[in-house]
């Protein structure tokens, strides 16, 4: 696999995000999900956003496409498209914003696509939304697209309804909806979690040669480190609403900088080294409102040390950085 992002020189970052936070208003008062995320990305680059369930993923994903409803709201922080704002926009702007700038392909297709009207209606009247040509020109530019994701037979499955898709092509079909208004960003948040594995390499194949052809960045928001380590340019790990260790993917896989990160890669079966057990993190992650104020995962880490008591913050170790007291030690968890 090559990393994309080293092969030019650094452009100005597509999109920023700086010391995010959110809340959910309870009850019992305020509960903080996501903690001080700060990360950047660049045109054309896949960055792999991965971690456990309720680890902050999906949060993060909905904060940058101004998803987030009462009781949630963004608490610190701000989020940047292109060096413009975008957290304190109105929710009219926003709109305008969503699917023209920034678009989002779904775990599920049929939360999506609309079951009642034909996907060539669905994409034709996105595109008549977000770009200045009339009904014949979008109607060719949704043949196009349908053409471009591998949809066999576009002009005679434009007029299909979703039921009339497999799974894997009712995604292909959400991924040319993304695609209408040529997006600088896309939010994929789980996007190949539901089809099987023949599927998966076709959607993920199906991503790269996006960012190739289009410069288009692809947040991939998953759970699954071998999806990560087959697509993406940097992964950013997550765990109980905190970002733990950020890198080049194959910097990442091959010397985990965080004793979680390590958990994560150890617990997936190798074709190429042979194992009695797999790797297993004990205990389970804590619930917002009750993490921990020093390292979040030093109840859980056989590596901790005392200053495990004191939050750590993102230090840089090589081309990563990770938030581990013993990381900065010069530690690799391979």
């Amino acid at each position: 696999m090559t990393n994309t992002t080293t092969d030019r020189p650094d452009p100005s970052p597509l999109l920023s995000v700086r010391d995010l936070s959110i809340d959910f208003v309870t009850r019992r008062g305020s509960v903080r999900a996501l903690d001080r995320v700060s990360f950047d990305m660049v045109p054309g680059e896949i960055l792999g956003l991965v971690g456990e369930s309720g680890a902050g993923k999906s949060l993060s994903g909905n904060a940058i496409i101004g998803l987030i409803d009462p009781p949630g709201r963004i608490a610190e922080g701000q989020i940047s498209l292109d060096g413009r704002r975008i957290d304190t926009l109105a929710p009219r702007d926003m709109r305008k914003l969503r699917g023209r700038s920034i678009a989002a392909i779904f775990q599920d297709p049929l939360t999506s696509l609309d079951p009642l009207m034909r996907i060539g209606d669905q994409i034709t009247e996105t595109i008549l939304t977000h770009l200045p040509v009339n009904r014949r020109q979008a109607r060719q530019r949704a043949l196009d697209l349908l053409r471009a994701v591998g949809i066999p037979a576009p002009e005679l499955r434009i007029d299909h309804y979703p039921h009339q898709f497999s799974g894997g092509m009712r995604q292909r079909v959400v991924i040319a909806l993304a695609l209408c208004a040529d997006p600088k960003l896309i939010i994929a948040d789980e996007p190949t979690t539901a089809l099987d594995v023949s599927i998966q390499a076709q959607i993920i194949s199906l991503l790269k040669t996006m960012c190739r052809e289009h410069q288009t960045a692809i947040l991939l928001v998953t759970h699954d480190m071998g999806v990560i380590a087959e697509a993406a340019d940097r992964v950013a790990v997550m765990y109980a609403g905190r970002l733990v260790e950020i890198g080049p993917v194959e910097e990442v896989l091959r010397a985990p900088k965080h004793v979680y990160t390590a958990g994560l890669i150890g617990s997936i079966p190798s074709l190429n080294r042979r194992r009695e057990r797999l790797v297993q993190i004990d205990g389970a992650m804590p619930r917002p409102g009750s993490v921990p104020s020093g390292c979040p995962f030093a109840p859980r880490c056989p590596k901790r040390i005392d200053k495990c008591a004191e939050r750590p913050e993102l230090l840089p170790i090589g081309n990563s950085q990770a938030a581990c007291w013993r990381a900065g030690e010069g530690h690799s968890y391979a």
